[in-house]
């Protein structure tokens, strides 16, 4: 393992000149940082976390806020941290995961031990209780999903208003008049979670806009709750000809349901949905959706975090318009 004497007696300098370039806590020449840094590359070192942290009163730390509860949908959330991790490393930072329901206390004891530099939160609700410690903290924040009062916070998210609008505006240019939202599990539309409700809103917005008959479902993620909920849309709805999906659990069971129960996808049934892209495509009737950026929105949180930390101002709100694939799922109603 290399250590800083190496550095030091490799470059021609004592250990202290290095800690100094890597610090730049005192002046040095450019020609001896050159040196140093040229000794760095060529040995291979990298200064112990530790001690830069030392050095430069920072961590190299971020916080990942993700509360991993029931409805949340783990494949998709590790899609978010990975892109988070591999941003951060980028930037010559690691990234502290946390996952406990701690709340506002457990931010608290992060921020306490100076463990990190700054945080990424998830699943952000309407009226989220962490807010109020989170505008008052020393430390910058970034918050993927919008609450209801977002002023003097950084979020960024896919505009899933928007998202649910799109769904449903290309159900009614095909034709249909009689649509359902097969939404997150119960559970998410009882503790508020943002992204859920703003689905719920542009759905009902936009059914409502083009003189639409529409309902909404909450459902467990589970095959046969699935079935369930796809028997009682046919029957409380029978002339259904179009559903959006916003779980990524149930998207092939429910095609498999509806089937099973005499309709054909997209002959009968035309089926949309909100989630990656890659889920979309491996159903066994590819389906016709809003791509949910998961890499991207990990990947701009971080940078903006990078920016904040660098004293940079970033823009309070970045919404990421919804991006519609066609794929087999869709089709005029009533066509054969």
């Amino acid at each position: 393992m290399v250590k800083i004497t190496d550095v030091a007696r490799h470059a021609g300098v004592s250990p202290s000149t290095v800690s100094y370039a890597l610090s730049g806590k005192r002046p040095i020449s450019q020609e001896t940082r050159q040196r140093v840094e040229a000794s760095i590359r060529e040995l291979g070192y990298r200064p112990h976390a530790g001690a830069r942290a030392l050095a430069s009163s920072r961590s190299n730390v971020l916080a990942l806020v993700i509360p991993l509860r029931t409805g949340i949908h783990v494949p998709v959330v590790m899609q978010f941290a990975m892109s988070v991790a591999t941003t951060a490393r980028r930037h010559d930072h690691d990234v502290l995961l946390l996952t406990q329901e701690e709340g506002e206390e457990g931010l608290r004891r992060v921020v306490d031990s100076a463990l990190v530099d700054a945080m990424i939160v998830m699943d952000v609700q309407l009226d989220d209780p962490r807010l109020p410690l989170l505008r008052s903290l020393d430390r910058p924040s970034v918050l993927i999903g919008f609450p209801a009062e977002a002023d003097g916070l950084t979020c960024i998210d896919l505009d899933f208003k928007a998202a649910g609008e799109l769904c449903v505006e290309r159900l009614a240019g095909l034709g249909h008049r009689v649509v359902a939202l097969v939404g997150s599990p119960p559970e998410v539309y009882v503790r508020r979670t943002a992204f859920a409700q703003r689905v719920v809103q542009g759905f009902t917005a936009a059914a409502h806009r083009n003189g639409l008959i529409s309902c909404v479902h909450p459902c467990e993620p589970a095959p046969a709750a699935a079935a369930a909920v796809a028997e009682q849309l046919l029957r409380e709805q029978p002339a259904l000809t179009g559903v959006v999906v916003h779980n990524e659990p149930l998207l092939e069971p429910l095609v498999d349901a509806f089937e099973q129960l005499g309709l054909r996808v997209p002959g009968d049934l035309s089926v949309t949905a909100i989630c990656p892209d890659e889920l979309a495509e491996s159903v066994r009737v590819p389906v016709t959706s809003v791509a949910l950026p998961a890499a991207e929105l990990g990947s701009r949180s971080v940078e903006l975090l990078m920016k904040k930390l660098g004293g940079k101002t970033v823009p309070g709100a970045t919404l990421l318009a919804p991006r519609l694939t066609e794929r087999a799922s869709t089709a005029p109603r009533n066509a054969p």
